[in-house]
């Protein structure tokens, strides 16, 4: 099968985010300037560099309540800081529930019942039990192809770390089993790893 995005797939369901799997999911948190926090899930997301360390996650579409983009978006624009949280297996239900399209005015940590923190660095929320959190300055928002499709880069300015998630001073994802997005409504989860040394190393 081959086709063009323009001409469009003739399949029931898009297979693109299908194709890119498994992807990371970033749970960032942020908080607009009167204070009101929010925390929503972004799977097209990744880092970037590691000196200085850098991510990146994007945001696409647009809500009602928002000239642009997400809430997300509109917070960063504000406060130029946000944080990445990592996404536990245990934490898929929460994770789900802060999906929802609330208003800008709701806080996701409140409907999903979960704990907030202020980041050490950054002033900002984090979220309380993640297997670590990425405490992030905003350092880009690029305007991509498309309506409201945004890249935010942020510098990692501080990085809180679950205590049992490390073992012998390995950061051990097995610990927490990542939670990671596929196609349609599909997840999945790092339950298993294996090590491969590169040519020439020992």
């Amino acid at each position: 099968m081959f086709y063009q995005p323009k001409d469009g797939h003739g399949l029931p369901h898009n297979p693109f985010k299908a194709i890119i799997t498994p992807r990371p999911i970033a749970w960032v948190s942020t908080q607009d300037a009167n204070g009101v926090r929010n925390l929503a899930p972004y799977s097209f997301f990744n880092g970037l560099a590691d000196n200085p360390p850098q991510v990146m996650f994007a945001s696409t579409g647009k809500k009602d309540d928002q000239a642009e983009g997400k809430d997300s978006l509109a917070n960063i624009r504000a406060t130029e800081v946000f944080c990445v949280n990592i996404v536990a297996s245990d934490m898929r239900d929460a994770m789900n529930i802060s999906t929802d399209g609330y208003g800008k005015d709701v806080d996701e940590f409140e409907k999903a019942g979960l704990e907030a923190a202020e980041c050490d660095t950054i002033a900002c929320p984090r979220l309380v039990g993640a297997p670590a959190s990425l405490e992030c300055r905003m350092t880009q928002i690029v305007p991509l192809l498309g309506e409201n499709n945004f890249m935010v880069i942020g510098e990692v300015t501080g990085v809180h770390l679950r205590d049992d998630c490390l073992v012998d001073g390995i950061f051990d994802v097995t610990t927490f089993r990542p939670l990671a997005r596929l196609g349609y409504k599909d997840y999945s989860v790092v339950d298993n790893t294996f090590t491969l040394a590169r040519p020439g190393q020992s």
